[in-house]
């Protein structure tokens, strides 16, 4: 008798239910979650830097900048209060490239091709690794929250719970913006520079340690570049929310560089038409 083949048929993504949708980005989230917890100095850097900016820089600064009533406050509030929103996004910040820092690692080891030829859609397995990243960064955002409080600053009750949304929309901005810059690092050792290359000038040209109407009178010209930063917006949107109050603008731009930031990284990882098919063809790594 003919000896039988066995045929094997490819599974297509539409076959998918709810259910195995949510399996996926369970797995993804998990896995990111124990990256981080097996990372105890991720998480301790990742308080020391905002809390040497609260502790040390405010104790100083408080004196030579006062800050005048402004919105969303009502009245004179101490400088320590007013960048807590800054070092908030500087968390994000600093996670989110983080989180692109992973992703350039799993593809020189090899492991970004496991995730890239799951039969799921590749923007689906994109969105999974932003919100894997941007869970562990909102973690590490109210864990130093509490810190401040003890430290004696404290936000509104519900500002707590009203910054959350505006703390995820700012998170999953920053995410696609390092998950873009990630696409096209050949090598991990390139991704240092790229990285202070975004970070401090998008942290120190932003509202985080100073009003904008002080950078204007200090700098027009540093003032317009701060209008053009995406990081401006996504610390005013953190600022207004700790006060129960939405900054159309801040939500239309960090909404809008979401989109635009996520919808490059799915280009760039597309292996039909991205930047990881050419930089393959060169000899980069995978």
């Amino acid at each position: 008798m003919p000896e039988k083949v066995a045929v094997v048929t490819p599974v297509k993504s539409g076959a998918f239910g709810f259910r195995h949708y949510l399996i996926c980005l369970k797995g993804v989230v998990i896995r990111e979650c124990l990256r981080f917890l097996h990372q105890r100095e991720r998480f301790i850097s990742s308080l020391v830097r905002p809390l040497v900016w609260l502790f040390i820089f405010a104790a100083g600064f408080r004196q030579v900048l006062g800050v005048s009533i402004i919105p969303p406050y009502k009245t004179y509030v101490l400088y320590e209060v007013y960048i807590t929103p800054g070092l908030c996004g500087m968390i994000l910040l600093f996670s989110g490239m983080q989180s692109s820092l992973s992703m350039v690692y799993d593809r020189e080891m090899g492991n970004m091709r496991i995730l890239l030829v799951s039969p799921f859609p590749r923007w689906y397995l994109l969105l999974s690794k932003m919100l894997a990243g941007v869970s562990v960064s909102i973690a590490q955002v109210y864990a130093f929250l509490i810190v401040a409080w003890f430290w004696g600053v404290n936000a509104p009750p519900l500002g707590y719970l009203f910054v959350l949304p505006a703390l995820f929309m700012s998170g999953m901005m920053l995410c696609a913006l390092g998950m873009l810059l990630s696409s096209m690092i050949k090598q991990l050792e390139n991704f240092a520079g790229i990285m202070n290359f975004v970070i401090f000038p998008g942290y120190f040209a932003s509202p985080a340690l100073y009003p904008l109407w002080r950078i204007q009178e200090a700098s027009p010209l540093l003032y317009k570049l701060c209008l053009a930063n995406p990081f401006t917006y996504a610390v005013e949107l953190i600022r207004f929310a700790f006060y129960g109050q939405v900054d159309w603008v801040s939500l239309g731009v960090v909404a809008g560089c979401t989109l635009l930031f996520l919808g490059g990284a799915i280009v760039a990882y597309d292996p039909s038409r991205g930047l990881i098919t050419r930089k393959q063809g060169a000899g980069g790594n995978g």
